[in-house]
């Protein structure tokens, strides 16, 4: 057991002086009685009735009560074993320069980002979630976390770049999962990648390598597709044609087990953790102790309180 306030601890020397005092106190008093009445048999007939015994245990019982406040206002802390569920979600959001498509209302981006907020408001608070965003290159923006106000923030802080690495998001997802430290007792973690794009690879790892990596980890794609064929954007003045790879998302969530959905809201996912399985872990946490002395401070002087008033008609 530790202490956060070590120093809180002196304070039982009072309580340690108060137990010497009733000692001596009881010898005193002895003593007193004995030189007063040297004939037993008249002290006997002349003292009142003591409750012998019983005081003391009212009196050790207080001192108990005591002694377990200042160990309470130590702050005492103890290593335990604390249960975490380990089941993980990652999102990976497109934002390439293609999502500024508005062929979805208001743009695929907007549309991509509505989906994974409404999804992230769904998922019960004990399954781990992350975020990763991506374009010509991945990034980890949320490591997989029950925080879902860190992951509403990133996805409000989302911007547009050029080129789309869906590789790249694939393997970037992956490795989130194993650095975490929810996958780092060696045994199958619970896991599934939720990934939404409009589609077309043009840059990265390519897709085939990521389903790869994939299915060796047992990890499933479910793939959402933002778009429409008629997509256009405008780029340096431009107007450039952007359609939607349906086929390409598709085949990625068929081989790795995942679904497939075209412009889903967050409803529609429902069924992603719903089928994610449970895996209860465990981690060390240093927690305080402190409410379980308080309790038993008042369990004590609660107890002496009640025994004094049934045994003399007073409190201690």
């Amino acid at each position: 057991m530790r202490f956060l306030e070590p120093g809180r601890l002196v304070l039982g020397v009072a309580v340690l002086a108060l137990a010497v005092a009733y000692l001596v106190l009881q010898l005193w008093g002895r003593q007193r009685y004995a030189v007063r009445f040297t004939n037993l048999a008249l002290l006997a007939s002349v003292a009142p009735r003591r409750p012998g015994w019983r005081r003391h245990l009212s009196a050790a019982l207080l001192l108990v009560s005591l002694g377990c406040m200042v160990v309470a206002l130590a702050r005492p802390t103890r290593t335990e074993r604390v249960p975490r569920e380990r089941a993980t979600i990652i999102m990976a959001v497109d934002v390439s320069i293609s999502m500024d498509a508005t062929d979805v209302t208001p743009s695929r981006l907007e549309a991509a980002k509505a989906a994974a907020t409404s999804f992230t408001g769904l998922l019960p608070d004990q399954i781990n979630l992350g975020l990763v965003s991506f374009a010509g290159s991945a990034a980890v923006l949320v490591p997989p976390t029950t925080d879902r106000d860190a992951v509403y923030s990133a996805l409000d802080r989302l911007t547009l770049a050029e080129a789309t690495a869906i590789g790249e998001a694939v393997v970037t997802s992956l490795a989130s999962i194993a650095a975490s430290p929810i996958g780092e007792e060696g045994d199958e973690v619970p896991a599934h990648i939720v990934l939404m794009s409009d589609g077309e690879t043009t840059a990265g790892t390519p897709n085939e390598l990521a389903v790869e990596a994939a299915t060796a980890a047992g990890v499933p794609v479910t793939t959402i597709a933002f778009g429409t064929d008629a997509g256009t954007i405008e780029y340096e003045g431009e107007s450039l044609p952007v359609p939607v790879n349906q086929e390409d998302l598709a085949a990625i969530a068929d081989a790795t087990g995942g679904a497939t959905f075209e412009a889903a809201t967050g409803e529609q996912l429902r069924g992603v953790y719903e089928d994610i399985g449970s895996s209860i872990g465990f981690t060390e946490e240093e927690r305080e102790v402190g409410e379980r002395f308080t309790a038993g401070a008042f369990a004590a002087a609660l107890l002496a309180s009640a025994l004094s008033l049934a045994w003399s008609s007073r409190l201690p």
